[in-house]
């Protein structure tokens, strides 16, 4: 059975946001859009063989993490000036070009981290508060209609870019067990949505 694509409406781009490092709308774009074409392929593929489609599979966090991946890798493809941060586990995940030796860094302040999430909004935990470019998507799953061939695609709703602090965090508790994380406040959030770039 085939499956329905999904497209980016252009329409929906932010035209006075502010954009750092050279960035453009149409890098947003062609990054999301290519994220579209691969779930499409994957699942088309999937779906033939009468397996479940790669969005039923996958656990929340994972996706998160894979759609963080992908639309690093993207927008450094595309990019004029940012490539992917090569020190593993470096911050932030896209720098400026030719700024770290090796183009690598652990902690950097030239460059943006990107995060993913299905937080209407863009509310999203990170590892700690820092002075940085954050850019959040925000997408959809649907994992309910049935039958499940008849689900709609993922898609992403709310892309923000804003420019945050350490003080636009708030710190979470965390038990005995737990990783220490920080998500940004009721004041850092409105921050980070003053820039929004694209909604739905």
């Amino acid at each position: 059975m085939a499956l329905q694509r999904n497209t980016i409406d252009a329409s929906k781009f932010n035209s006075k946001a502010t954009l750092p490092f050279e960035l453009r709308l149409k890098d947003f774009e062609i990054a999301m859009q290519d994220v579209y074409d691969f779930f499409f392929d994957v699942n088309q593929w999937l779906v033939n063989k009468s397996l479940s489609r790669l969005d039923d599979m996958l656990r929340p966090a994972i996706t998160s993490g894979i759609l963080s991946d992908m639309l690093s890798a993207s927008l450094a493809k595309h990019s004029r000036s940012l490539v992917e941060n090569r020190y593993h586990n470096g911050h932030p995940d896209l720098i400026v070009k030719g700024v770290y030796p090796d183009n690598g860094v652990k902690s950097g302040d030239k460059g943006v981290e990107v995060k993913t999430t299905r937080k209407a909004g863009g509310a999203v935990d990170t590892h700690g508060a820092r002075n940085q470019w954050m850019c959040v998507f925000v997408y959809e799953v649907d994992n309910k209609t049935e039958p499940a061939v008849s689900r709609r695609p993922l898609t992403f709703t709310e892309v923000y870019l804003g420019q945050v602090t350490v003080a636009d965090f708030r710190k979470n508790p965390r038990g005995e067990l737990g990783t220490r994380t920080a998500t940004l406040h009721k004041k850092g959030i409105a921050k980070l949505r003053q820039n929004w770039i694209y909604r739905v």
